[in-house]
């Protein structure tokens, strides 16, 4: 029998400390904030085109 999930929460925890800059220089220097928005952008993209169905 399958199972459909129709909520889905998900909580996190978010530490604002020495660790979080080094991974946010580290994520911008390899890929540049231009293709991350980019890559932002094209997210939305599919989710609104899977909303309209």
């Amino acid at each position: 029998m399958p199972l459909e999930i129709r909520e889905l929460i998900i909580k996190a925890t978010v530490n604002n400390k020495n660790s979080s800059t080094a991974g946010q220089s580290r994520t911008t220097g390899k890929m540049g904030e231009s293709s991350i928005n980019e890559i932002v952008d094209k997210v939305f993209e599919i989710i609104k085109e899977k909303s309209e169905r």
